[in-house]
């Protein structure tokens, strides 16, 4: 397949993870993968940024790539480390002559037989989550219709990622939400059994489950759960005064 159909296949690939399910580090290797069919690179790698804030090796499309990515982050220098703290496109067209710029990774990236290296931001507005890494085996720069393709493919690929952050964070807050709902019904439904059992106005009911949980360093919810079950007594419970209002 020729390179132009190649690209418009695999961001239509990735693009499919918007509206399904997926598997990050799968969505990241595919797209290392991708890197050296559609673009004139030897081999690429991701990396993204941890919940700590340090970035991890997340896919590469050979092991000397993701050996020579570790080595990055160990020695805490290096075009990706800056193209994610910088939130832009870094450059280095020969890397004999970048032994100033990142001394112990140039050497690294030399050893291993890379000459060139082009790292893009995966960014969405201001938010970074990683980067991009294109490694060459001559000297030069990446055409700007290539550095664009690749941008494209990193932007895809961080819009995805970004949407299953958020749909992640909003099952949570649905499960949390679900969990207050259900725990308001067995609170009700206790409230309902210890005013019945105690001829007790359900203001009263409620006190006196609230100043069980208190005494007893207990949540509210469990007393009430431990009510339903009949665990705990209804007589057991504090008789509150008439007056006392919840």
């Amino acid at each position: 397949m020729p390179r132009e159909g190649l690209l418009a296949r695999t961001l239509v690939e990735l693009a499919d993870t918007l509206v399904a399910d997926f598997d990050v580090v799968e969505l990241l290797t595919r797209l290392a993968d991708r890197c050296v069919d559609v673009l004139d690179v030897a081999t690429a790698g991701l990396m993204l940024v941890g919940p700590d804030g340090d970035l991890r090796v997340m896919a590469s499309s050979s092991e000397a790539m993701r050996v020579l990515e570790l080595f990055e982050l160990q020695a805490r220098e290096g075009p990706c480390l800056d193209c994610y703290r910088s939130g832009k496109p870094v450059m280095s067209s020969d890397l004999a002559r970048a032994d100033h710029r990142w001394p112990r990774f140039a050497a690294e990236a030399l050893a291993g037989g890379f000459r060139s290296v082009h790292a893009l931001p995966m960014r969405l507005r201001g938010t970074v989550i990683g980067a991009l890494n294109l490694f060459r085996l001559e000297p030069g720069e990446m055409r700007p219709a290539e550095v664009d393709a690749a941008q494209a493919l990193a932007d895809v690929a961080t819009i995805a990622i970004l949407q299953h952050r958020a749909s992640l964070e909003a099952q949570v807050v649905n499960q949390q939400l679900a969990h207050a709902l259900n725990s308001r019904i067995v609170i009700e439904q206790a409230k309902g059994m210890v005013a019945e059992r105690q001829d007790l106005s359900m203001e009263q009911a409620f006190y006196a489950l609230r100043k069980h949980a208190r005494d007893h360093n207990l949540r509210l919810v469990d007393v009430a759960e431990a009510v339903i079950s009949g665990s705990l007594t209804i007589p057991s419970l504090d008789r509150p005064p008439r007056t006392a209002l919840a």
